[in-house]
């Protein structure tokens, strides 16, 4: 069986979650989130945990001795160096599960969900990466909303990412998500047809 790896990105709030749903619920896929997969790495004992604390400190962790993901977060977003200097202790051990996790499903469409899937290179095991787009002011009403961000907060993840025109550049479809769920259906039964993934 020849499986197919979709690549999905784009940028805080513009809405992945909601495209992974239906992608899961309509079309059966196996989704692989890389946030999700970095949080289980960097539990305690796991591969990333005691290199961010390492390189963080303890003022990042819980009572209980877990990241504190918030603070870990605030920390992170202030600063460009900090940053990057988290995704290179987190990212390899992250990519390294995502394969293995390639390698043993047994789903024919696969997809793998990351903000940062050009810049780790996921487009060299990925068939196809496909951008979700929804203009700023979506996705500040969004962040504000469902994840109680402050504007600023919001504004500082979104300036830590690439920019609108890098996305669809490097993306080989870009997905619209600035409409209802019922459009973004539409949007998706006909890129998937067209690109070749049902």
């Amino acid at each position: 069986m020849k499986k197919k790896i979709l690549g999905i990105t784009g940028g805080v709030g513009s809405g992945k979650s909601v495209v992974l749903t239906i992608l899961q619920q309509d079309y059966d896929a196996a989704v692989i989130q890389a946030d999700l997969v970095a949080h289980e790495l960097t539990e305690p004992g796991q591969a990333a945990y005691g290199q961010i604390v390492a390189a963080f400190g303890k003022e990042i962790l819980t009572p209980d001795g877990r990241i504190d993901r918030p603070a870990l977060g605030r920390l992170v977003f202030a600063e460009e160096k900090k940053r990057r200097l988290l995704n290179r202790l987190t990212h390899p051990a992250v990519k390294r599960e995502i394969l293995r996790r390639i390698e043993e499903s047994r789903r024919p469409l696969l997809v793998i969900e990351a903000a940062l899937l050009l810049e780790e290179r996921y487009d060299e095991i990925c068939d196809e990466i496909w951008y979700v787009y929804a203009d700023r002011e979506t996705r500040f009403a969004r962040l504000l909303d469902s994840r109680g961000y402050t504007r600023e907060r919001a504004q500082a993840i979104m300036d830590s990412q690439l920019s609108e025109s890098e996305w669809r550049s490097r993306c080989q479809a870009t997905i619209d998500n600035t409409g209802s769920v019922k459009q973004l259906r539409g949007a998706l039964s006909r890129l998937l047809s067209e690109r070749g993934f049902t």
